[in-house]
């Protein structure tokens, strides 16, 4: 991708996971933390016990971080996917003899849009991870 597209990109998925980490992820790390802590006080239980009781308290986040990084894997698959196919179309392009200058033109454009349609995919994809976050019992 062209440094201008990458650029923009990157800074859109990493809004878009700050917002994330600051309205869902933080509050359950500071759940978890709470939980883990009142683990540790329960002077009666055998360390095995507050062992298992640490665990459950790790668990929401553990889902939670789980669900972030399969969406966002699955996001770059199909950007990735994308570009592949700009690649293919400059190729063949490249190879039935089209000038430098035209296949450069096609590529950059081409990038573009797969740029364009999956910044658009950000807000939906963001509600839906939201909601899933909101599912995830505590």
């Amino acid at each position: 991708m062209a440094e201008a597209h990458q650029a923009r990109m990157q800074n859109e998925v990493e809004g878009m996971v700050q917002s994330l980490e600051r309205d869902h992820i933080r509050k359950m790390q500071g759940r978890m933390f709470k939980c883990s802590a009142d683990c540790c006080e329960r002077t009666t239980d055998s360390m095995s016990q507050v062992h298992h009781c640490i665990e459950r308290c790790h668990t929401p986040l553990a889902q939670a971080q789980g669900l972030v990084t399969s969406e966002l894997e699955k996001f770059q698959d199909r950007l990735t996917r994308c570009t592949m196919h700009c690649n293919d179309k400059a190729r063949d392009m490249f190879d039935s003899g089209a000038k430098e200058t035209a296949v450069r033109a096609l590529m950059e454009n081409c990038v573009g849009s797969c740029v364009d349609d999956h910044v658009n995919m950000i807000p939906s994809m963001t509600r839906r991870l939201k909601e899933n976050l909101d599912s995830i019992p505590q």
